[in-house]
């Protein structure tokens, strides 16, 4: 085989040139353009095809569905290894018959309450799409099966070519996005109202949550713009006259970008808002316990001067005892008197 120049996220690499992928052959019959499985353990592949265009979806590869791609594909062994590997970064690995692509996007599990990153694997070629997320992506699931039922808008998407499929996909996952920063930003909205409503110490973890959501959305976004920015640009299976839709991804992948640059000012500020609004109400706390204890200091002298065993004037009489209320009393009003006017209480 000749060596080849690839370039996968900005570092050159040599690899081999591959053969073209096989033909797709069916191992099982089709229903409405979708497989159905011959076993138990067959393959779990979905296929459509239009206009000489085959879009094939394998949700969560297992090993049996590694096989049947490595069947009938002659896909690079370590796209595989990426493929079924955790740990990969949004990439774009150009081959001479195909392009391996690798991109995250945001999925809220409401089972754990948070929000997770959703990998999806995409293998381009000149006449087939090969999408592989790892978990569900609802709106990959809605497309694939939208043209998979209406027959007359699978052709007229099929019929524009393989990389005009690969952008409606990815701009409708990216426009997935928008929905949930609207949630987040309705979400910090009620934070602010809360925090001025009096409901400061009720909502330190709804802001912890809110912070942790932004950090892993931007967790998410980040690495993808330069993913995003490389697909504009390459060449290969994607037409020129593309370069205008895959900027609008760009474009609607800054925005995401500029959202949540804001929504991490906020945090930052609702978390310093908040930590004032606590502060003060503990200083205020403070203040009064202080007032109260300067207010007894001295009622407290005067009961332990008049309790000492030394003779003073009234002692043992009960004209003493109400002098020494009346000028207990006189000092406790002077003093409340004073502090109010000052504004300590």
């Amino acid at each position: 085989m000749s060596a080849t120049q690839c370039t996968a996220s900005g570092y050159a690499l040599k690899v081999p040139q591959l053969p073209r992928p096989r033909r797709f052959t069916r191992s099982a019959p089709e229903r409405d353009g979708g497989m159905v499985p011959a076993e138990v353990d067959a393959p779990r592949v979905e296929v459509t095809e239009a206009a000489g265009l085959r879009w094939i979806n394998v949700e969560c590869p297992r090993t049996v569905e590694r096989a049947w791609l490595e069947e009938h594909f002659d896909f690079d062994p370590l796209d595989y290894e990426d493929v079924f590997s955790r740990n990969q970064r949004p990439k774009i690995d150009e081959y001479p018959e195909y392009l391996f692509i690798v991109l995250h996007f945001p999925r809220f599990d409401k089972t754990v309450g948070r929000l997770n990153a959703v990998e999806l694997d995409l293998f381009l070629g000149p006449d087939f799409l090969v999408t592989l997320p790892n978990d569900h992506i609802e709106p990959l699931e809605y497309l694939f099966e939208r043209v998979r039922t209406a027959e007359a808008q699978r052709e007229a998407l099929f019929a524009k070519g393989s990389g005009y499929l690969l952008y409606k996909l990815v701009d409708d996952c990216v426009d997935a996005s928008f929905p949930m920063l609207r949630k987040m930003g309705n979400k910090l909205e009620r934070l602010e109202d809360a925090i001025f409503e009096g409901e400061s110490e009720k909502i330190v973890r709804d802001l912890s949550d809110a912070k942790q959501e932004i950090i892993n959305f931007r967790k998410i976004v980040r690495p993808q713009r330069t993913a995003l920015r490389d697909l504009e640009r390459t060449r290969r299976h994607v037409p020129e006259d593309l370069d205008i839709y895959f900027d609008d991804i760009n474009d609607a992948s800054e925005r995401i970008w500029d959202m949540l640059e804001n929504f991490k000012e906020v945090i930052e500020g609702l978390e310093s808002t908040n930590e004032s609004v606590l502060s003060h109400r503990v200083n205020d706390v403070l203040r009064v316990l202080t007032a109260f204890s300067v207010i007894v200091l001295p009622l407290t002298l005067i009961a332990s001067a008049a309790g000492m065993n030394v003779l003073f004037p009234g002692e043992g009489t009960e004209a003493g005892f109400w002098v020494i209320v009346g000028v207990m009393a006189t000092v406790l009003v002077g003093m409340v008197t004073y502090f109010r006017r000052r504004g300590w209480l």
